[in-house]
């Protein structure tokens, strides 16, 4: 067994890409995803699962077809299983992403912004 923590900026630092979400760890069938964001994603959802958004740096908005939710450092938000979402940064915005194993980034959307899946750093 490994004893040795995972370092969050350590790993952040190990790409510039932005919207390829990057896996760090799992647990049972969930994965902790890094990635850096900025501009417009595609509006996209995940029929199967609930999806977290945790932002380690930086601010974002998740826009829905109602409404907004505009997240800081520090703050996090769970989007519903199959809720229709946008998310968008005006600057760069590091977060985590926590959800199973084999969720792709644009849901059913596909897109040219849908990024190779279960890449791990």
């Amino acid at each position: 067994m490994d004893y040795q923590p995972i370092n969050l900026s350590g790993k952040l630092s190990k790409f510039t890409e932005q919207w390829s979400p990057k896996v760090i760890a799992e647990m049972n069938d969930y994965q902790f995803k890094l990635v850096k964001i900025q501009g417009d994603f595609v509006w996209h959802q995940h029929s199967e699962t609930d999806e977290v958004f945790i932002v380690l740096d930086g601010e974002m908005v998740i826009a829905f077809r109602d409404g907004e939710v505009k997240l800081s450092k520090g703050e996090m938000y769970v989007i519903p299983k199959g809720v229709e979402h946008k998310p968008y940064a005006e600057q760069e915005c590091q977060i985590m992403l926590v959800e199973p194993r084999g969720v792709v980034n644009t849901g059913e959307t596909n897109s040219e912004m849908t990024a190779e899946n279960d890449v791990w750093i």
